[in-house]
């Protein structure tokens, strides 16, 4: 049979075996430092003697690993120790403390250029919006004074004034004075209007006055005098045609104010121009057409001017040398109604404010409508239907 027999290699020549375990003997030439010359040995330093122990012990086979981890673990710990600059060792108790999540102070009166430019902004706003807010007046109350009465247009031409009335700029009174009685219908209008107003009843008897406007007006300068209602009057006939700038115009009126006014004649076939002349808002001459009305002082339409109520009431207040009631005169001709009136009220042309500036603008109608041909049902109602359906054609 044949046998095979492996060649040890020289390297296991001096393993021995005792009791069947095996062991390694190092032979003098596996010494690391032997050297054939004992007699000179080489000179031994701390950084070789810790070589060779790491090199005696990385040559033990499993111990290579231990080595390798413990000398790196000797170098990371010198690294560590070592000081490679100021190191602050004390521990304080502030360290551990929580951060402050409070926002910073920041005082308005250090000498901060951006601190003291929102400072000031803030405070001028503040104070232009108290200027502003200063400077902004109350607007004065219009007081619009209409006499009416029984007739077939007269629901017509309330409720038209009434729905002009209503986008005028508030404050606003609307002062209507009837004839003897308070109507029902006319109660009925001026609720539905949404203005606010006051019923007024003229108890004098107008069947002798040509103008019975005459003492329905006056019944409304006694309401405004007894009750003191501060504000600009106006007479304004619910016939004639308005603009809303004319109202915004009215509140401008320190004592006394004009304006020109467009007419239609009673002919209805040429319309004239009465009021006055302006420069600027001075009042230098009148407008007038009509031969028999060149006698007036002023010449001035019914609708054509407005005052301060507080003339009425208050006679010290524009230095008047009499405290007699003011009010229009039944005694004279029709026609001189405006200007006996307003002779109570200013002396002359001087006191006069003209609207709108230059008196450039017509700003109300005056139209003579011929209303005595409708009939006026009773309540306003008719009673029947009419009779008779005219085609379109």
């Amino acid at each position: 049979m044949a046998s095979i027999r492996r060649t040890l290699s020289p390297a296991f020549h001096t393993r021995s075996y005792q009791n069947g375990s095996g062991g390694f003997s190092s032979s003098p030439s596996n010494k690391p430092f032997h050297s054939g010359n004992t007699k000179h040995p080489p000179s031994s330093t701390p950084s070789t003697l810790l070589f060779s122990a790491v090199n005696l012990i990385y040559r033990r086979g499993w111990r290579r690993s231990f080595c390798r981890c413990f000398f790196f673990f000797l170098i990371g710990l010198l690294l560590g120790i070592a000081s490679f600059g100021h190191m602050d060792t004390d521990i304080r108790a502030e360290d551990f403390a929580p951060p402050d999540l409070r926002p910073p102070h920041v005082d308005l009166l250090l000498e901060d250029p951006i601190v003291s430019h929102v400072a000031l902004a803030v405070n001028t706003r503040l104070e232009e919006q108290n200027d502003v807010a200063g400077s902004i007046e109350p607007l004065k109350q219009l007081i619009v004074v209409t006499p009416t009465y029984n007739r077939g247009s007269q629901a017509y031409f309330l409720n038209r004034l009434g729905q002009v009335l209503r986008l005028v700029k508030p404050p606003l009174v609307w002062i209507v004075v009837e004839e003897k009685t308070v109507s029902s219908e006319t109660a009925e209008i001026l609720r539905k209007t949404g203005v606010m107003y006051r019923h007024v009843v003229s108890t004098r008897n107008s069947t002798n006055v040509k103008d019975r406007g005459v003492h329905q007006r006056n019944a409304a300068l006694e309401h405004i005098e007894r009750h003191k209602l501060d504000g600009i009057v106006f007479f304004a006939d619910d016939d004639n045609v308005y603009t809303l700038e004319l109202f915004e115009s009215l509140r401008t009126i320190s004592r006394f104010g004009t304006w020109p006014v467009a007419m239609l004649e009673q002919s209805k076939n040429k319309a004239i121009l009465e009021g006055p002349v302006c420069n600027v808002s001075r009042v230098v001459g009148w407008h007038t057409n009509e031969k028999s009305k060149r006698l007036r002082r002023f010449h001035v339409d019914m609708s054509g001017f407005a005052f301060n109520s507080t003339i009425l009431w208050d006679p010290k207040r524009w230095g008047r040398p009499f405290s007699n009631p003011i009010r229009q005169l039944d005694t004279v001709k029709e026609g001189f109604q405006e200007t006996t009136f307003i002779e109570q009220v200013v002396e002359d042309e001087s006191q006069m404010e003209g609207l709108p500036p230059g008196c450039s603008r017509i700003l109300n109608w005056h139209l003579h409508l011929d209303t005595g041909n409708l009939v006026y049902p009773k309540g306003w109602l008719l009673q029947k239907n009419l009779e008779v359906t005219l085609p379109i054609k």
